[in-house]
C-alpha cells in the first residue's frame, strides 16, 4: 500500500496509544540533563526531500538539513548512496528548540510522514538508502526512540522495520538537495509525491 494512504491510520493508532500511556513511565529525551537551547534529531524514512519539506513546517523546528548517515564510507555523495554500496541512508538532521517541541513529538510526526512497515522502500523509492531509521545522538534519545517504536508496534499488525542505531556521523548532502521542495515546487517529483503527501498531513 502506498505510504501516503497509511497516514490516517497511523495518526489514529499512534495518538490513541499516546493518550492512554502513563506519562510518568516515559523518560523524556531531555530529562537526563538541563534544558538545552538547541538539539538535533536524525531520522530517515524514504527520500530526504519529503522529510525536509514536512519537518521544516513544524513550530519549534529551527532548521532541517538533508544528508547521509548509517553507512561505512567517508564523505559519501548522492550517486554513491543511490548505488546502495555505501550503506548510508538518506536522512535529515532536524535542529529544534526543546522548549517548543519535544524529541518525542518529532518521533510521533516521523511515524506519520512515512510508512515504517515497508522494508527499504517508501512509495516509488526503493533501495537500502530509503530505509526507515532513527539515529540517536545520546542515551536519552535512544530510550525515547525505543519506547516510541515499541508503542507503535503494539498498535500495528505489520512489523515495524525501523532500525534504531547510534549516530556515528552525519554527512551533509550536496547543496542542491537543501530546501529542495521550496526551491523546486514544480519539479515532477515534488508535484506528484511531496505535495500530495504534505496535503494529506494537513500542511498548506
Amino acid at each position: 500500500m502506498p505510504a501516503g494512504l497509511r497516514v490516517p491510520l497511523l495518526l489514529v493508532l499512534y495518538f490513541a496509544a499516546c493518550a492512554t500511556m502513563n506519562a510518568t513511565s516515559v523518560p523524556s529525551a531531555a530529562s537526563s540533563s538541563a534544558p538545552q537551547a538547541h538539539q538535533s534529531a536524525y531520522l530517515g524514512g524514504g527520500c530526504f526531500w519529503c522529510l525536509e519539506a514536512y519537518f521544516e513546517t513544524l513550530p519549534g523546528v529551527t532548521g532541517v538539513v538533508s544528508g547521509y548517515a548509517g553507512g561505512h564510507t567517508v564523505s559519501p555523495g548522492y550517486r554513491e548512496v543511490c548505488s546502495g554500496s555505501t550503506g548510508h541512508a538518506e536522512v535529515v538532521r532536524i535542529d529544534f528548540d526543546p522548549a517548543k517541541i519535544a524529541y518525542e513529538t518529532l518521533l510521533e510526526k516521523f511515524w506519520l510522514v512515512h510508512d515504517p512497515t515497508t522494508l527499504n522502500r517508501q512509495g516509488p523509492d526503493e533501495g537500502t538508502q530509503y530505509r526507515s531509521i532513527i539515529l540517536w545522538a545520546d542515551e536519552a534519545q535512544r530510550v525515547a526512540a525505543e519506547h516510541s517504536w515499541k508503542t507503535l508496534q503494539t498498535r500495528l499488525e505489520d512489523r515495524v522495520v525501523t532500525t534504531i542505531e547510534p549516530l556515528q556521523r552525519f554527512w551533509e548532502a550536496e547543496e542542491y538537495h537543501q530546501d529542495y521542495f521550496r526551491r523546486n515546487p514544480n519539479q515532477g517529483y515534488c508535484r506528484l509525491v511531496i505535495a500530495p503527501k504534505l496535503k494529506k498531513l494537513g500542511v498548506k
